[in-house]
């Protein structure tokens, strides 16, 4: 039986919140649920306003109207990320311009930022790559130089941080996923975090499909109506029950997941193996990598245990080990392939597509990342056995 990248871990109270929701009367989002849930991240993170959203993009979408993106505006982002970190912006006629990702990780290289800022550049989007935070500081500096936004794509950098302060708090906006193979799950869900005052009152009429009926629940108006642009970013109270039995166990996903992110690297750099992950596991690990060599990531930076990965020295390389490792029954899988060279982006960003990301391209060819889920410790001690 072959051991999967992800498998979802549920914590046991999902179906009974679930049921509480449906026993409330009020399923259709912004209930109960939805409150407590941003008033979880304000609380222990001190995110200035949360907003949960059906999806990732979907915060990232509504990043865009509130900073009023429009067609010719530039926006910064760099070419090693999912689509989803792009669309938005090119859906409200952005021209988007590709950064380079570091030599040694796949985060944007920020020293490469101020030669690609223009009048035009309207905002810099970063992703915080496999949990581990770009260099904020930096990137905040040159955003207020030039008074340009900045939004966190968050997506995979639930519970990390940078300096002492929590991922996705720093920039203007930060966009969270709650996706099936994050931290922390609801299926599919995301969340905006407005950091910002100024944007709060336009990002709650976003978030309402352009109405000030959040407004209005609160007796602010004494009745709603069509304000501005918005749509339906809700998710329902069912994503937002299932969402919060995660969010009460968050500690103990994290200390799970670290372990067992520790326990990766251990192995790869002493060749042990002890610890989580079994004797059997390894020993599989070991006759697939033989003579292929690789270079762990990110061992030395704190994190939220998101992923692990290897990075080959090439593209066939890394297509050998990934075969040995599903041979032996391990789901290992590359991830995004770099934006810039993409067809939609050689078609409607031709200059860009011209432009030399070779950080960007390498780890389109040689990142594998490994298995990493709750259950991974006891399914390795069942399902390798020599």
């Amino acid at each position: 039986m072959l051991i999967p990248f992800n498998k979802p871990y549920l914590t046991g109270n999902e179906l009974q919140y679930i049921q509480e929701a449906v026993n409330l009367g009020k399923i259709s989002g912004n209930g109960e649920f939805t409150g407590r849930c941003q008033e979880f991240f304000e609380q222990r993170y001190g995110f200035h306003k949360c907003l949960l959203t059906t999806s990732c993009t979907d915060a990232l979408e509504m990043a865009a109207i509130l900073l009023n993106i429009q067609p010719g505006d530039e926006v910064i982002l760099p070419s090693y990320t999912f689509v989803s970190t792009a669309n938005p912006f090119v859906l409200r006629g952005a021209k988007l311009v590709f950064v380079d990702s570091h030599i040694d990780h796949p985060n944007l290289d920020e020293t490469g930022l101020e030669d690609l800022i223009t009048p035009k550049t309207k905002a810099i989007v970063v992703v915080h790559y496999a949990g581990v935070p770009c260099e904020m500081d930096q990137i905040m500096d040159l955003a207020d130089k030039h008074g340009i936004f900045v939004v966190e794509d968050a997506a995979q950098a639930i519970d990390s941080s940078y300096k002492g302060r929590a991922l996705g708090g720093i920039g203007h906006l930060g966009c969270f996923s709650f996706h099936e193979t994050k931290n922390i799950q609801c299926g599919e869900g995301g969340m905006l975090v407005i950091n910002d005052p100024d944007l709060v009152k336009r990002a709650e009429i976003i978030w309402e499909k352009g109405t000030d009926r959040a407004a209005f629940f609160r007796g602010e108006v004494d009745k709603y109506g069509w304000v501005d642009a918005g749509s339906s970013f809700l998710p329902s109270e069912v994503s937002a029950a299932f969402l919060w039995a995660q969010l009460e166990n968050l500690d103990t996903i994290q200390s799970r997941r670290k372990d067992i992110w520790d326990n990766y690297a251990l192995w790869f750099s002493e060749n042990s193996s002890g610890g989580l992950l079994s004797e059997n596991y390894l020993e599989q690990f070991t006759s697939a990598t033989k003579e292929i060599p690789f270079q762990i990531l990110a061992s030395d930076k704190k994190a939220n245990a998101h992923l692990f990965f290897l990075l080959f020295e090439d593209l066939e390389q890394r297509t050998l080990v990934a075969k040995r490792l599903k041979e032996k029954g391990i789901l290992a899988v590359f991830h995004y392939q770099s934006l810039h060279q993409s067809s939609f982006a050689k078609s409607h960003f031709p200059e860009q597509s011209r432009r030399s990301l070779p950080n960007a391209d390498r780890f389109t060819d040689c990142l594998l990342r490994l298995p990493l889920f709750h259950e991974l410790p006891e399914l390795s001690h069942t399902q390798f056995i020599r």
